[in-house]
């Protein structure tokens, strides 16, 4: 098993070993940490993601008082390590996607430019205190960020993904904060 391999199964493993429970107390944790940032106080338009069952959820964080008025999009997979952002048209305009997940239906949804955010919320397997993140190994959010260069790029993950070091490629995207239950790393 390579290091990338070994370290991405360890953040599955450390995200599946929590109870629904736990994942959902610190989901709203998270939401809440992010929710009282100045990048998403400041933010008009985010790009965020519906949850595998095991991820952080961020519909805590729509939910919020502090979410009125904010244009929240959602990636949709249109190709092999491709994706595209939408605005939904509302609580009918999704579908199922590629993966099982929830997108935007593109037939009633709205297509959002890349320089149009201001702020993006990634998920991740793992994360270091340098920023570096680990996908699921797809690369669709280390293609589409070089392309949002107005946006503060922040990945949300429970403190137990945290990993000494992420294994990184030229590639691989750093973030510029990621948002944990118990701590901000910036």
């Amino acid at each position: 098993m390579t290091d990338k391999n070994r370290v991405r199964q360890e953040g599955l493993d450390a995200r599946r070993g929590m109870t629904p429970e736990e994942r959902a107390a610190a989901s709203a944790e998270i939401s809440k940490r992010v929710a009282s940032s100045e990048e998403f106080r400041t933010a008009k338009t985010v790009l965020i993601y519906r949850a595998m069952p095991d991820e952080v959820d961020l519909c805590y964080l729509t939910q919020l008082p502090e979410a009125e008025g904010k244009r929240f999009c959602y990636p949709r997979i249109i190709g092999r390590g491709k994706m595209e952002a939408l605005l939904p048209s509302g609580p009918e305009g999704w579908k199922e996607g590629k993966f099982g997940i929830l997108e935007p239906d593109p037939e009633t949804s709205s297509a959002v430019r890349q320089d149009e955010f201001d702020l993006i919320l990634c998920p991740c397997t793992a994360f270091d205190m340098n920023g570096d993140r680990m996908g699921m190994g797809g690369g669709y959010y280390d293609r589409y960020l070089p392309g949002c260069l107005n946006a503060v790029i922040a990945a949300v993950a429970f403190d137990a993904q945290k990993v000494p070091e992420v294994p990184t490629e030229e590639t691989d995207i750093r973030m510029e904060i990621v948002f944990s239950e118990k701590e901000t790393y910036s």
